[in-house]
């Protein structure tokens, strides 16, 4: 199969397209043919290995896994004889910020990999590009006490991780404000913001 493998951290140049065996899946792990993958935050700092103290799991001189990807969608080919839950055809999508070597044309998956199967309200690409922004947003918003009703302001809320905490707190029924730039304002609004500050005119922090 066709792989992007990086051998040492640092810029996008350091990639190469490599033709690699297909792994083999043991009798508790899925193959996973890759159909759509990402380019996140986790991934860039995966190549870059920055900030430095992410060579103490990583690799301290140079990478321990040498391909990147840490989001997916693709169709299950194979399974283990102890795998139940899933079987060949079923599109499925997934994220692990430890990595999923997902810049390959195939990918295992371990029975500890949170993944699922892909709603029919979304696309494959979609799916593969939705979920690493929802996982910071979720991580953030699980470690803190709401009740619904409470007033909660997201600053940065139309990136990644700031689109999924707006959609996540409307489901919560919090009253949300958001801080974004002027010609985000809408789409911080239709993603559940009931107050949206222009940070290009107003300094929030001074209101």
């Amino acid at each position: 199969m066709k792989a992007f493998l990086y051998r040492k951290y640092g810029p996008p140049d350091v990639l190469n397209l490599e033709e690699i065996p297909r792994p083999v899946p043991n009798s508790k792990e899925i193959l996973i043919k890759v159909i759509a993958t990402s380019v996140n935050r986790t991934d860039c700092a995966n190549l870059r290995a920055k900030p430095a103290i992410m060579r103490l799991s990583m690799g301290l001189f140079k990478p321990r896994n040498p391909i990147l990807g840490t989001e997916f969608s693709g169709e299950v080919i194979e399974t283990g004889d102890e795998v139940t839950a899933h079987n060949p055809g079923d599109k499925v999508f997934g994220f692990a910020d430890s990595g999923l070597r997902s810049y390959a044309e195939y990918l295992l998956l371990q029975p500890s990999i949170a993944f699922a199967k892909v709603p029919q309200s979304i696309n494959m690409q979609q799916a593969a590009g939705c979920i690493e922004g929802m996982h910071y947003a979720y991580n953030i918003i699980n470690k803190i006490s709401l009740n619904p009703g409470d007033q909660v302001l997201v600053n940065g809320a139309t990136g990644g991780i700031g689109t999924a905490a707006l959609q996540l707190l409307q489901y919560l029924g919090m009253k949300i404000t958001a801080v974004c730039n002027t010609d985000n304002i809408e789409l911080a609004r239709s993603l559940g913001a009931i107050e949206v500050i222009d940070w290009q005119k107003e300094d929030f922090t001074q209101s």
